[in-house]
Parts: structure tokens; sequence; C-alpha cells
């Protein structure tokens, strides 16, 4: 057996700084190593990367698909009891119904062509909640469009205290366009011009105010219709039709469409950093660090103000909007990591304090907020109540392991750890297919169904495993049953490797689906830290890493490029919409793996030489 091992070792390692044919195509060199080739990448990130805003005027999205907002208070001011309209046109592709969610203070009336679709009187609070994906208002109410152009008038009114409304089609996502939602704009509007269109979807009027009662029973002129140049009056001022006021918000320079820059707040920039601190550590090149600790500073130093752009602007989908009150892993643990690893690691710097109350809110709503499935595992409200996505195995389960080893208390430390090993199983219960090895993207609670086999959340699952593997003292009494699950599900994914590449296909049992590099990239990097780690057998899987790491290298130029990075998506019962889900270049969702694999294989190659 031995003599038939060594050869196959040797012939593997002289693919090992000689690419593929196609990795030559594409001009990757071929004498570098992979921490060396990863380091271009992680040099182009650096170059790219300002850490700084720019300045731009308020967002004005007219696809009616999320939230909309008119602020009278800030445009009117506040103190005194008053109503004001505001107008604007649904422009519908078809006779269409749905449903209307509000929100208001006080007393609001709605029409739509000229008939009352919605009224409340009396005093109230505003009530407004963002959630996982979506934001929650208060009320709905049906509402009929015919198609193309429809108007929608406003009343609302204010006892003095606050004055605003906001209103979205029901089932509206953050960051997710629907092309068949009808579109809200005064562009159509007589005599609106295509100028002041591009500044707001809203016209308004107001302040309406008549002393001794509330007005909001009084009907003015506004009710009667809209006519450009015709002056309104309360009895005392004139008044006529104007733009809500603006707002200037603060945004990232150059964001890409897909993914945004590498100092978004979210969990794939926020494990980039993370990644650029093990670089540091296995490269000794303190730039990395350097990145890493500008990332998480940059955070703490801008959490201030984007608060204030979100809770006072309105800003629910303005740049870093996420670090504020959003329930979702993805923006709570995930991004964390860096955070919580420099802690482990540093034991005394400048914002040591600062960094540990930012971690110890984070851990909070992990433990105690976080929604879970009675198993005890992550779970989500988003697409269906519930759905366990295999996602949050990376955006959770590595976060409880780091917490875990930055805890000072015993007791808090073992829960920590213990909760992740768990959490691993009660996953694999949910998601994991006994029948292929492989995970479904996701699972809902209410009914079963068979959702793709994602590479990259196949990816994750692996992931999360290797991380707890790694802190899991050899004597837990899950650590075998967890080992076992992680060496089975390394063996359905190193089958599934498209042998001529070296790459695992976007969806992996689906060999017509285009070859992906994050998928491709986190695979390798925990197959070969089975490897490193003695739990998987290198004669058997050395050859797979080889193949990976030369399709990765392929997807790799001189200048560190790095190009076939699927993008994110929700899950979906539909295959075709992973077959067919856009790649893009330089997308983190795909470079936080990259980095770390290109750690992970040259430890292994280093000591297989």
């Amino acid at each position: 057996m031995t003599t038939m091992i060594k050869p196959m070792i040797v012939c593997g390692l002289l693919c090992i700084f000689h690419l593929s044919s196609s990795a030559q195509k594409a001009g990757v060199p071929n004498n570098k190593s992979p921490l060396a080739l990863v380091q271009t990448v992680a040099d182009r990130i650096i170059r790219e990367t300002p850490f700084k805003f720019q300045l731009v005027p308020q967002p004005n999205h007219p696809q009616f698909d999320f939230v909309q907002y008119v602020d009278f208070g800030k445009t009117f001011g506040l103190g005194s009891p008053a109503v004001a309209y505001a107008i604007s046109q649904f422009d519908s592709k078809s006779d269409t119904s749905f449903m209307i969610q509000v929100s208001h203070n006080d007393a609001l009336k709605i029409w739509v062509n000229q008939e009352v679709v919605y009224q409340k009187e009396g005093a109230r609070p505003l009530k407004i909640q963002p959630r996982e994906r979506d934001i929650f208002l208060e009320y709905e109410f049906p509402v009929k469009l015919r198609k193309g152009l429809n108007q929608i008038l406003l009343k609302s009114e204010t006892r003095g205290k606050e004055w605003i409304c906001y209103l979205q089609p029901k089932g509206a996502l953050i960051e997710e366009r629907k092309p068949w939602n009808p579109d809200l704009s005064i562009a159509k509007l007589p005599g609106v011009t295509a100028g002041v269109a591009k500044l707001s979807n809203w016209l308004v009027a107001g302040p309406f105010m008549v002393s001794g009662k509330y007005p909001s029973s009084t009907a003015y002129g506004p009710e009667r219709g809209f006519e450009i140049g015709k002056l309104y009056s309360d009895g005392m001022k004139d008044i006529s039709w104007t733009i809500p006021k603006l707002q200037i918000f603060a945004d990232v320079i150059n964001p890409q469409p897909y993914w945004g820059t590498y100092y978004n707040w979210n969990y794939h920039a926020g494990g980039l950093a993370w990644a650029m601190s093990h670089l540091a550590e296995a490269s000794g090149q303190r730039k990395y660090e350097d990145y890493s600790q500008r990332w998480t500073d940059f955070m703490l130093e801008i959490k201030p103000f984007i608060g204030y752009q979100v809770k006072e602007l309105n800003g629910f989908q303005s740049t870093h909007h996420q670090l504020f009150n959003t329930p979702l892993l993805d923006f709570t643990a995930a991004p964390a990591l860096p955070f919580v690893y420099r802690l482990v690691k540093d034991k005394n710097f400048e914002k040591r304090l600062e960094y540990e109350a930012f971690v110890n809110d984070v851990k909070d709503y992990v433990v105690h907020h976080q929604i879970r499935m009675p198993e005890g595992n992550f779970t989500r409200e988003t697409p269906e109540q519930y759905t366990t996505w295999v996602d949050d195995m990376f955006m959770g389960i590595p976060f409880l392991v780091q917490a875990s080893m930055q805890s000072k208390e015993p007791k808090e430390k073992n829960a920590l750890l213990d909760d992740a090993a768990r959490q691993v199983l009660a996953f694999n219960k949910q998601l994991l297919n006994p029948s292929t090895g492989l995970y479904h993207h996701a699972q809902y609670s209410r009914r079963k169904a068979r959702l793709p086999y994602w590479s990259r959340a196949n990816g994750w699952a692996i992931w999360a495993s290797t991380e707890v593997l790694l802190q899991l003292p050899k004597n837990h009494p899950l650590r075998e049953q967890i080992l076992a699950a992680y060496q089975r599900h390394a063996d359905a994914l190193v089958k599934l490797q498209d042998q001529q590449t070296g790459c695992w296909h976007n969806v992996l049992d689906r060999p017509d689906s285009y070859d992906e590099l994050s998928g491709t990239a986190i695979i390798s990097m925990n197959i070969a830290r089975g490897i490193n780690q003695g739990w998987l057998r290198k004669e058997k899987y050395l050859p797979a890493v080889q193949r990976g790491w030369n399709y990765i290298a392929s997807c790799i130029d001189p200048d560190g490029t790095v190009h076939k990075i699927c993008v994110g998506t929700m899950s979906s019962e539909n295959v075709n919409d992973y077959m067919n889900r856009p790649t893009a270049d330089n997308d983190s969702h795909g470079l936080l793996g990259l980095l770390f694999a290109g750690i992970e294989i040259d430890k292994l190659f280093r000591s297989t030489l």
C-alpha cells in the first residue's frame, strides 16, 4: 500500500506550483505559492479601500417596492396642531390589487383616484420597527390600481409632537427590487418637470392650521384638486405645492452593484477583515493586520453618524444601515468576527474597552435574542417563518467559538462552546440530506422542501464545523459525532469535484451549472484544514486540494483581480435561480474564503514538501 501512495503524493507535489493549462492561459504566475498568490489579492484590496465617505443626495427610488415616507415635520416644523397634504401618482403596468401598509402619528386619510382607501382619526404615537429584511408598519389596507396613472393623496395631521407618514407594499424586502411593482412618482403630474421629479416622489402642501380645534376634520384646498400656480389658504397664510425637505447622506465611494465595497457593514466584508488578520499572522506582514484594524476602528468611529442617518433621516436603505436594529446574523455576529478575534489575540490595545462593549452587545443578541428553532439552532423569519439557512452556520457559529475563547468566565466559556457544538448537530438534522451527504441551502419549519445544494452554502457548513472542531476538547461528548459528520461531508464533496477543472460547480450535483470560485475556495480550504489537523487522510484528500488550488489560481489575475464569484442570493426552491445567478469580479463573498484557502493550503503544501 505504501509503495502506491508515495508516487501519488509525489505526482501531486509536482502540480503544486505548475498550474493547469487554464491557469497559465489566464496569465497566473506559475511560480507563486498559495500564500504569495492570495497576498496579491489582499494587496489590491488594500489599494482599493479608502475608508472614507462621500456626500450624496437623498436616495430617491420611484419604484414602489419598499418604504416610502413623507416627513412633514422636517419640512414644515413641529409645535402646533396642523395638517398637510402629499400627492403623487402610481404608474402601474397592469390592472392590479395589493395591500399597502402604513405607519403614522395622529390622523391620516388616503385617497386613491379620488376614493378614500384608508382613514384613521385621533392621536397616536408612531410605530415602526426594522426586522430581518423588512420594516414593520402598523396598519394595512387594500388598494386597486388600473393600468397607467393612479393618483394618491395623503392628508396627515400632527398635534404638535411628531409628523411623518410611512407606506410600503405588503411583503416589501430591503434591497430586493421587484420589477412588477408600480412606480410612485410625480414625473407625470401636470406641469412637473423631470428635474423636480428627480428630487422627490412627492409634492407637499401645508401647513394648514386652525386655532382652537384639531384641523383634520376641515377640508382644505388640495382636496378639491391639484393645480400648479394656484394658492391655497388656511385663513391666515397662503400655501402652495413644494417638495419635502431634502437631506444629504453619506455613502461609500465607488460601490459595486452586486456587493458594495470592502468597507460596507456585512458578513462578507467583515469576514474579509477577519481573513486579513489571519493573513498577517501567516505572512508576517503588518499591513494586513493594519487593514483589519482600520476596518474595525472605522466601524466604531462611524456608528454614531450611521445611527443619525437611520433614526433621524429615515435612512433605512442608506449605507451601513445594518449597524442598527437588524436582527440577522449576517449583520451582527459574522461582521463582529474581526472584533472578537482581535480581543482574543491582543490583550492590550487602546480601544480594547470599546471593542469589548461592542462584542458584548453582539453576544447578548446572539445568545438571548436571535430566533432559534426548538433544537437550538439559529433560524430566520424570511422568506418564511421559520426558515433555517445553512448560511447561518457560518454567520453565527464561528462567533460563538471566538466569544468562548475571549470570555474570562469559565462557565460562560463552556456554555458558548457547547452552544456552538450543539448547533452544528442541530443544523445537520435540519439541512443535511443523509442520502447525498450534502446540505440543502435552507429548510422550512412548516413544510419540507428540497432546496438545491448550493456550493457556497455547503462551504459555510463545512467551515463552521471545522471552526468548532479546532477548539472543541478531545473529550467533549459531541466531538466524535461532529468529526464523523464533517468527514462524511468532505467525502461527499470530493466525489462531486470536477476532475478536469478542479472546481466545484455552483450547484454541486449539477455539472451543467457554472464553475464557481467561492464554493471551491471554501471547500478546498476546509479539506486542507482537515488534512493539516489529522482529521482526513492525506493520501486520499490531497489530490482534491491540489486540483482545487489549480482552479482557484486560474481565477486570479496577476494584479490580484479575482473572477467567477457567485453574488449573494436569497434561498429558493427553484434550481434555476442558482444556475442563472450572476457572477462578479472581486466580490468579497468569495475573497474571504479565498484568503483563508491560500493560508491553509500553503500550510498543507509546505508540510508535504
